[in-house]
């Protein structure tokens, strides 16, 4: 049901019109195009926008240079795209539920509807832990967060990274649950705390902590999904099945994650008009985001304009007041716009 209902938003965003030349739009930077990643290297978005740009430079006929900024959940990098010249020059990558929530979360005065938006990937968020942690199911892990929660590090990549999210999500939906979140400048920063035992659960994107999975480095507990998720067989290690936690917490809610890059509304016409025809016509078709999606358990999602902000307004809704029942949003809100599901 979500491959289908995915399939079709993307066969319908493929097929939208353009038609550039007719409008004498076509725009073709004179310098490098830099992609800000507002996390650490190695992360998702690190991984995600790093082919993006290598798929961007034939069409654009440009270098797409990507460069990290992390700080402050993500906030910093994206500010300082925000804040650049509007010449189509400056992207920022990430979460788009992380450009929808800043606004609620009081770190930058922006919303999802001030970008313009280009997404490649959607990932879901998976529970894992040290396999000296003694936690080998989310079952058992469960009852250690609910009986002494506090205790208990978790990594993830910051507050309204998507490990946190599912962190609250999950808290929110078994009341008396607790955990001590211990913050990191990225997906695999926290991945690799978990893996060295510095905090014995960690929860991110699947697709951080996919390889460290496959060498039996993590224990794959549960992840953030309707249905059980398989991580593809890759070289001697097999196809692995991580079940749900809806299987132990069946209200729980899991809207995607989509991952792409964006710039800020202003930039000239000829730049959205362009993006999206490449968007259309190269990305749509990348076997390098195809099969990166594939090894990562990820979906692949080349959504652009109104359909990509529909798709992601879903989780910007349920994530703003996900942080507001929860104590961590600075404004409600309704009062920006968001209204409660």
């Amino acid at each position: 049901m979500l491959r289908r209902h995915l399939l079709a938003a993307t066969a319908a965003s493929i097929a939208a019109p353009v038609t550039l030349r007719a409008q004498g739009a076509a725009w073709r930077p004179d310098r490098p195009v830099t992609i800000i990643v507002p996390w650490a290297a190695g992360g998702s978005t690190d991984q995600m926008a790093r082919i993006v740009a290598a798929e961007l430079e034939a069409p654009l006929g440009q270098r797409v240079v990507v460069v990290n900024q992390p700080g402050a959940s993500g906030s910093i990098g994206t500010r300082n795209a925000l804040e650049a010249p509007k010449d189509g020059l400056t992207w920022a990558a990430g979460a788009a539920v992380d450009v929808g929530c800043y606004k609620v979360l009081g770190l930058l005065d922006t919303a999802l509807s001030d970008w313009n938006l280009f997404f490649a990937v959607a990932n879901v968020n998976v529970l894992v832990a040290n396999p000296q942690a003694g936690f080998r199911d989310f079952g058992a892990a469960f009852e250690a967060l609910k009986t002494r929660g506090q205790g208990i590090g978790v990594a993830t990549a910051g507050v309204s990274s998507a490990g946190h999210n599912m962190l609250e999500a999950l808290r929110a939906a078994s009341p008396g649950m607790q955990y001590r979140h211990a913050t990191y400048d990225g997906g695999n920063p926290a991945m690799i705390a978990t893996v060295s035992g510095e905090t014995p659960l960690g929860a991110m994107l699947l697709v951080e902590a996919a390889e460290m999975i496959r060498a039996r480095r993590l224990i794959p507990l549960a992840v953030q999904s309707d249905n059980p998720v398989t991580l593809a067989a890759q070289g001697s290690s097999p196809a692995i099945e991580i079940p749900s936690v809806r299987r132990w917490v069946p209200n729980m809610p899991a809207p995607l994650n989509y991952f792409g890059i964006w710039s800020p509304k202003g930039v000239p016409e000829p730049v959205v008009q362009t993006m999206t025809t490449i968007w259309r016509d190269t990305i749509a078709n990348s076997q390098r985001l195809k099969d990166y999606a594939t090894s990562r358990a990820a979906l692949f999602t080349p959504l652009y304009g109104q359909q990509a902000y529909d798709e992601a307004w879903k989780m910007v809704r349920q994530t703003a007041w996900l942080y507001f029942d929860g104590g961590k949003a600075r404004v409600s809100p309704d009062t920006v716009g968001i209204a409660r599901l």
